[in-house]
């Protein structure tokens, strides 16, 4: 039986190699699990997992990220269950490792993302599709310009209370490589921010993200009484904070950020 040792460092047996039959629970998972090729051989998703919208309308779905069905799951016979420590429940994912060979990321750098997927092609037998992925998605970043002075950004993913993407987090690093600095980076993971923080941290941008709370045009208003003096933006979540496949669309819309910022400057 071959064995693997996932990003937590876990070490697992795989019955089955390569896997038949994959349950994904994290969204850009399962778009890397499209990409790589893998229509027969994933056999459930998340409800979460929107990409591509044909296996969000027909592959069975299995509860959310964070609240998993267990009985959908036992009833796909799963031999490998694919997901990620921040997005997934600890308690949730172990509970499921008593059953079932389980492969967990952990992901909080590009580094760390291309190394997910390299796994996860050698974990499916499709190293040679992940591998061309992968140089594809590398030449793409290698074109974004080294910044000059950065202008400042607050990036909010919640409302209600309000929540930023601050340090140690795979948004900040797209923040950085964007040509961004976020102005809560020195903050631990998504802290709860007041409006009185917003004012005093006087950020150039303030970005309200698509995902997880669906920031929109209608909640502009709202911040730019907070923050006068920043220009608000409603960005695509999805570029910022998914780490597989989607991030060879990521650069590009980076460098059109850059790009509408740099017109906006007096």
């Amino acid at each position: 039986m071959p064995s693997f040792i996932d990003q937590m460092g876990r070490n697992n047996g795989l019955p089955q190699f390569p896997p038949r039959r994959i349950v994904s629970l994290v969204p850009s998972q399962t778009e890397l699990l499209f990409d790589l090729g893998l229509e027969n051989e994933v056999a459930g998703i998340t409800k979460f997992c929107i990409h591509p919208p044909e296996w969000f309308q027909n592959k069975p779905r299995v509860g959310g990220t964070k609240t998993l069905n267990f009985n959908k799951i036992h009833a796909l016979k799963p031999d490998l269950i694919i997901g990620n420590k921040e997005e997934n429940e600890r308690a949730q994912i172990e509970t499921l490792a008593e059953n079932y060979p389980v492969w967990m990321s952990d992901v909080r750098t590009l580094e760390d993302a291309y190394e997910m997927m390299r796994q996860i092609g050698a974990l499916t037998g499709k190293s040679m599709e992940a591998d061309a992925l992968l140089t594809g998605i590398r030449k793409q970043f290698a074109l974004l310009p080294d910044s000059g002075p950065l202008p400042s950004v607050a990036y909010l993913i919640w409302r209600k209370p309000y929540m930023a993407a601050a340090g140690d987090t795979f948004i900040q690093e797209m923040l950085h490589l964007a040509g961004f600095k976020n102005v809560f980076g020195h903050l631990a993971r998504y802290p709860e921010i007041s409006a009185e923080m917003l004012l005093a941290a006087k950020p150039d941008l303030l970005f309200l993200s698509s995902e997880p709370y669906p920031f929109s045009d209608k909640h502009i208003a709202e911040f730019q009484e907070i923050c006068p003096q920043s220009r608000i933006c409603i960005v695509d979540g999805e570029l910022f904070s998914w780490y597989g496949s989607r991030l060879r669309l990521a650069p590009a819309y980076f460098l059109e950020l850059r790009k509408t910022w740099a017109f906006a400057q007096p």
